[in-house]
């Protein structure tokens, strides 16, 4: 059966939140990042969270987690310098490698597990979407894709990858808008909430 890992980039700056840092933002009793690190431990037991510097309050967050973490000592690049480090931190045997950005509080381990289950009986690229198709997050990437991924620039993502191999891309339907709700801001963090009460 293909393994699959989770890469969680967690190294961002949280340069829209106001001097708040989002992933530590509380979401049902626990740090954000915490939470999301520890769905995807329920998800696959290969698990990557790439984080600032060597210590600080994100690595003390999952201290209690089992999952691995890697340091990005060139963050402010973006989120390009998470997935080159996280990706070389991953098991070389792996058959493809989620990224699972850190700031989806929707996105939940059974979530994780059908892409997975997904990929697992067709090994392509596969990108959840919202409920009514649109494309969002997380992604599972194939072994095959990894150099490529790992080699894209600045703070874009994969997104130029899946544009390279728009014929590999399956897409799976989440219960409704959780593929795409993340949260960057302040006053995204108040709508969600006042809509998550």
């Amino acid at each position: 059966m293909p393994d699959v890992g989770i890469l969680i980039p967690a190294a961002g700056a949280s340069s829209r939140m106001g001097g708040r840092d989002k992933l530590l933002e509380p979401v049902l009793g626990f740090p954000l990042l915490s939470l999301i690190a520890a769905r995807a431990r329920e998800a696959t037991p290969v698990v990557c969270v790439a984080l600032p510097g060597k210590d600080g309050p994100r690595h003390r967050t999952i201290a209690g987690l089992d999952v691995d973490w890697v340091d990005v000592p060139d963050a402010a690049e973006g989120m390009a310098a998470s997935l080159r480090a996280g990706l070389a931190a991953m098991p070389t045997q792996l058959d493809g490698v989620m990224i699972l950005p850190a700031d989806m509080p929707e996105i939940d381990a059974p979530d994780m597990r059908a892409l997975i289950d997904a990929f697992r009986a067709e090994p392509a690229i596969w990108q959840a979407t919202a409920e009514d198709g649109t494309p969002g997050h997380p992604v599972i990437f194939p072994a095959d894709l990894l150099d490529e991924v790992a080699k894209v620039k600045g703070d874009r993502g994969a997104r130029d990858v899946l544009a390279a191999h728009p014929d590999r891309i399956r897409r799976l339907a989440l219960p409704g808008r959780r593929a795409l709700i993340d949260l960057d801001t302040p006053e995204d963090w108040a709508r969600w909430r006042r809509a998550s009460a």
